[in-house]
């Protein structure tokens, strides 16, 4: 098998752009991989998380369950596998991934009660690694940045891109339980987190970037 490396993070973290960078650096530094990103929008496999992002199901995160959501996502990420990168795994290649699996342990585990979320995330491992057989990550990176930071860099995105927030995004309650869940669940599963604001100030792009490049470097040499 391959390996598999996965930036995950808070909304607003600037995964994105972070994942542009450290693809445009492995690719001059001659390394060969396949690059994915999810969920795949252009893809007839994203029908169910568009109905759920764009509110069809429900204004509010909360109208749809953890399990049903988690599903939805689930399902995206199967048939990328089956259609797009699991021959190229399979036979050792490298594959580097903005969100993954990851995403649901950060999103929908938030909707579990506190106490319900150990056995959600156990769950979760277990039927997207063991029942559909997805690969399980070599090294995911999660970027942490505090909420209010957050808010500050989703609302100036949708300024700059003209774009209008998802449900997700516009419940500021729900983003800081999912910060919450995301540190809980990086414990849980021994994800490597990188904190973006050191001292009540955001890191450079470049400083983070130049962490995430060290710990993806180390991980290939491993």
């Amino acid at each position: 098998m391959g390996k598999l490396i996965v930036i995950e993070g808070t909304d607003g973290s600037g995964k994105s752009t972070q994942f542009r960078l450290l693809t445009e650096r492995l690719a001059q530094d001659g390394q060969a991989f396949q690059q994915l990103e999810f969920p795949q929008y252009g893809e007839p496999s994203s029908a169910l998380i568009k109905m759920y992002l764009g509110g069809e199901f429900g204004s509010s995160p909360s109208d749809v369950n953890a399990y049903a959501a988690s599903a939805f996502y689930a399902v995206d990420r199967y048939a990328s596998y089956k259609k797009v990168w699991g021959n190229w795994y399979e036979k050792g290649g490298l594959v580097l991934s903005a969100r993954y699996t990851t995403s649901n342990a950060v999103h929908q585990a938030s909707k579990e009660p506190e106490e319900a979320r150990s056995a959600f995330l156990g769950w979760l491992y277990d039927f997207e690694y063991a029942k559909l057989g997805l690969p399980c990550p070599d090294l995911v990176i999660y970027l942490d940045v505090p909420t209010d930071f957050t808010e500050k860099m989703m609302r100036s995105r949708e300024a700059a891109t003209h774009t209008s927030a998802d449900i997700h995004e516009q419940d500021l309650d729900y983003l800081a339980t999912c910060r919450r869940t995301g540190k809980a669940a990086a414990e849980f599963y021994g994800w490597t987190v990188i904190n973006c604001v050191r001292n009540g100030v955001m890191r450079s792009i470049e400083d983070i970037h130049e962490e995430i490049y060290r710990l993806v470097t180390n991980c290939l040499e491993d």
